[in-house]
């Protein structure tokens, strides 16, 4: 059966909705009117942070909410920023993993996402490849955890995060060498990196390939997709900005082809309205977008990496 589509939760928490995010389950009947199927649950406060739910009473009121709305959890992306994985010993960073493994356990998602935490940076090799090494042993013991729970683990990379050159994103995830170790290819982020060599210095990484090339590279390794638009710019000067389809500059199709075949073991293709002030407009015209991007290069009767599991 074709991927169900899901929408990214932290769009109405973020950027220009920080000052008044959207409670969760706004958005969540904002997602089902829209018609998207799932939810990929942002956790950070005030939606869903792992560390708020502790018990199986914590949890009612998400299971209720998904059930009422006939939604379901695609995803969850925690809230790592005190326990960086390339800079703090590992016993530290699996502490908080194991914990936002039960909260999936508890919800029954499938796909856990993770990213570097630190900002790019300019290290001394020494230091550089210390740093490398700590991360590729640290994330190949989270993903061993995750397989334990039948839960995906998922890297993404962005030019806000340590280690977005293509050749870098290559390089871990062969470090990394876990089967459930994957990476997650956000569109917009692939353009900023691949293209506009954001963040990346007076030498940039750039692909003459563009996003094409960028999903060619990374297609064997493919666990998970964010969709949306990018002309190059950052937010803030921080990371990539996300524009409504159409107001950028990324060749979707030609983007998708490059996936294939490991898009087709998708169960999820998400939608990444992160720092979008035109969001609530924007991701409904996207449904019907995406949907016919589905019906051109996702297929009707694959079987996917799993689904998210009924509690």
């Amino acid at each position: 059966m074709q991927p169900k589509l899901s929408f990214g939760s932290w769009a109405f928490s973020f950027g220009p909705f920080e000052s008044a995010p959207w409670s969760f389950e706004r958005l969540c009947r904002y997602a089902a009117e829209a018609g998207y199927d799932g939810v990929e649950i942002n956790g950070f406060r005030p939606h869903a942070y792992f560390r708020d739910f502790t018990g199986a009473d914590d949890f009612r009121e998400l299971v209720a909410l998904r059930d009422d709305l006939g939604l379901e959890y695609s995803g969850y992306a925690p809230d790592f920023h005190d326990v960086p994985p390339g800079v703090v010993d590992q016993a530290t960073y699996l502490e908080a993993f194991e914990a936002a493994l039960r909260f999936c356990d508890r919800l029954g998602i499938s796909i856990l996402r993770v990213d570097t935490v630190s900002p790019p940076s300019d290290l001394p090799p020494a230091e550089y490849e210390e740093r490398f090494a700590r991360l590729a042993r640290t994330w190949n013991a989270a993903a061993e955890l995750a397989a334990k729970s039948s839960v995906l683990l998922v890297w993404e990379f962005e030019p806000g995060f340590w280690l977005s050159r293509p050749s870098e994103v290559v390089r871990l995830l062969e470090a990394v060498a876990h089967p459930n170790f994957t990476v997650l290819f956000d569109t917009s982020h692939a353009y900023t990196s691949g293209v506009a060599g954001a963040r990346q210095g007076a030498h940039p990484e750039l692909l003459a390939g563009g996003v094409t090339e960028y999903a060619r590279l990374i297609e064997p390794y493919l666990g998970h997709l964010h969709l949306i638009d990018s002309d190059g710019s950052l937010h803030d000067e921080e990371t990539s900005a996300h524009l409504p389809f159409g107001a950028g500059r990324v060749d979707f199709p030609s983007a998708l082809r490059a996936l294939q075949p490991s898009l087709d073991t998708l169960p999820w293709w998400t939608v990444d309205f992160c720092f979008c002030p035109t969001t609530e407009r924007d991701a409904r015209t996207a449904v019907p977008f995406v949907r016919s991007l589905m019906e051109q290069f996702a297929p009707t009767s694959a079987e996917g990496r799993g689904d998210s599991v009924a509690v």
